[in-house]
């Protein structure tokens, strides 16, 4: 063989090399960028896409006996629905009574009627046989009562 040959094999095959461990480096790192990374990746067409979940909802009922079950506690984002099953009507209000401004931090007078759907307050009646839901974006402790009966009361937990 001839020197020429020897050392352009000798090139070539350091070129392959090169060219093999500098790409698949490349490709490692990518693979092991952090998740924190802003880089735009496309799922593999064989990957389930996921969709977002919905908070479940809590149903507590009001009786002629109050509220049941009296607290409840759930993850922040989550619904809660109150059934009115008693003899009379039902005005959910987030304590104190007669404020209101547990919640919101204002007063029935400043949030009722309540169009944005923000403080906690049915600000009306309803009759038995309905009911009235609420969505807690805001995690602590929060009381509520029957505004028609202000003993009775409950206390719904957010997460």
């Amino acid at each position: 063989m001839k020197p020429t040959t020897i050392v352009g094999a000798v090139v070539v095959v350091l070129v392959a090399g090169g060219a093999w461990w500098y790409f698949g480096n490349t490709y490692q790192t990518q693979l092991a960028a952090p998740a924190d990374v802003n880089t735009t990746t496309q799922a593999p067409v064989d990957t389930p896409q996921t969709q977002p979940q919905e908070q479940p909802s809590t149903n507590v009922t009001y009786t002629d006996s109050g509220f049941s079950p009296s607290t409840v506690t759930i993850a922040q984002g989550g619904m809660v629905t109150f059934a009115n099953q008693s003899g009379g009507q039902m005005w959910v209000a987030s304590g104190l009574h007669p404020t209101h401004t547990g919640y919101s931090g204002t007063s029935r007078t400043q949030h009722c009627p309540d169009t944005a759907e923000t403080s906690f307050d049915q600000c009306t009646a309803v009759p038995a046989g309905q009911s009235y839901s609420f969505t807690f974006q805001k995690t602590g402790t929060w009381p509520y009562h029957n505004h028609f009966n202000s003993g009775d009361f409950g206390t719904i937990v957010v997460q």
